[in-house]
C-alpha cells in the first residue's frame, strides 16, 4: 500500500497517482472538474510555490496552498 503525501512534496519529475481531494466542497468539486480525481496519474513539471503539474493533456498551475489539497501516491503508477 502507498502513503499519500501533499502534491507539494511531489519532486520534479516524478509521477504519482491521485488519492484525494481535500477542503472546503466548492475547492473539491473545481479540483475535480480540472481532472483531480482519485487514480488520475500527475507528473510534477516544476515543485515549489507556485508548483507545474502535468495532469492528463493539461498543464496546471497551482498557487500558494491550493496544492495543500491534494493528496498523491507516489510511486504507484503502473
Amino acid at each position: 500500500m502507498y502513503e499519500l503525501i501533499p502534491l507539494q512534496q511531489l519532486a520534479a519529475g516524478s509521477v504519482a497517482l491521485v488519492g484525494q481531494v481535500l477542503g472546503r466542497p466548492e475547492q473539491v468539486h473545481r479540483a475535480r472538474e480540472l481532472g483531480f480525481r482519485d487514480g488520475a496519474e500527475i507528473r510534477m513539471v516544476r515543485s515549489g510555490t507556485p508548483c507545474i503539474v502535468r495532469l492528463g493533456s493539461q498543464t496546471l498551475c497551482l498557487r500558494g496552498n491550493e496544492s495543500l489539497h491534494v493528496l498523491v501516491r507516489p510511486g504507484a503508477v503502473a
